[in-house]
């Protein structure tokens, strides 16, 4: 079993590494990186053999492919739903920068065609999970981007989820088959919480992750306070794909769904 969880760092280029192939990380089966931006910053991304989703964290950008060009913005994930850009092998996506804006690029292998498309907010609408369920502390706020039923020519998950301030998320805990990374933000610097992985926990902060093995127990929280956002991304298995039904919770807890609080 790789690392579990990571700190990374903006290097001077403002690029920030999660996960690769061949890195600590290379059980999550995805590259996923994090780059800031300032005014006038333009970046390319093309993979050969790979899908890309680049999804707006933050900012104004024009997301440029395929001879088009939108402008979307994003005052930040905690006010704002997601724009994200998804395209297949080959296809070249440009990105610039018209304010300071941070963007997060999640790719995986992948050889197969299919047409661009650029999800906005209202593709992706959030979705309260757990309203007065288990005293009402892990009620969260839950969207989904990209997943077999949206796209089922993909081979990866992308969502973002919310945190009530205090609350858990992935409760009741829960296991799935195939690999998920985690990549947390707070809505104040000092913010934190706690990341479950099997029996490992981790002091979640802002701008790390989370590299969840496929069968590993994954609950979370975050303290009193601080909301907390979780971008949520899953690789598919080969004839194993994630779907909501593979989502399965561990037997040792299943009688809180009818316990009195």
């Amino acid at each position: 079993m790789g690392k579990l969880f990571g700190y990374p760092q903006f290097d001077a280029n403002g690029e920030e590494i999660l996960c690769t192939y061949d890195n600590d990380y290379s059980e999550m089966m995805m590259d996923v990186r994090v780059y800031r931006m300032k005014a006038g910053d333009m970046r390319e991304f093309c993979r050969s053999g790979e899908e890309t989703a680049v999804l707006l964290l933050s900012g104004n950008v024009n997301f440029e492919w395929n001879g088009k060009t939108e402008t979307v913005s994003r005052e930040s994930v905690f006010t704002e739903g997601p724009y994200a850009l998804h395209v297949c092998t080959g296809c070249n996506i440009t990105v610039k920068a018209n304010e300071d804006s941070e963007i997060l690029v999640q790719c995986t292998k992948n050889d197969g065609s299919f047409d661009a498309k650029l999800y906005v907010p209202e593709d992706a609408p959030w979705g309260y999970s757990c309203v007065g369920k288990f005293g009402n502390v892990a009620k969260r706020r839950v969207n989904t981007i990209i997943d077999k039923d949206i796209a089922p020519w993909s081979n990866m998950v992308l969502g973002e989820v919310l945190n009530d301030r205090g609350n858990w998320s992935g409760y009741l805990p829960h296991r799935h088959p195939q690999p998920e990374c985690y990549y947390f933000k707070f809505d104040r610097p000092e913010g934190f919480g706690a990341s479950f992985v099997g029996d490992e926990v981790f002091k979640s902060v802002d701008n790390s992750f989370s590299a969840i093995p496929g069968g590993a127990l994954h609950p979370q929280s975050v303290a009193p306070g601080f909301q907390m956002y979780t971008c949520w991304m899953i690789r598919h298995l080969d004839g194993d794909p994630w779907l909501q039904s593979t989502r399965n919770e561990d037997e040792k807890y299943i009688w809180l769904h009818d316990a009195e609080f």
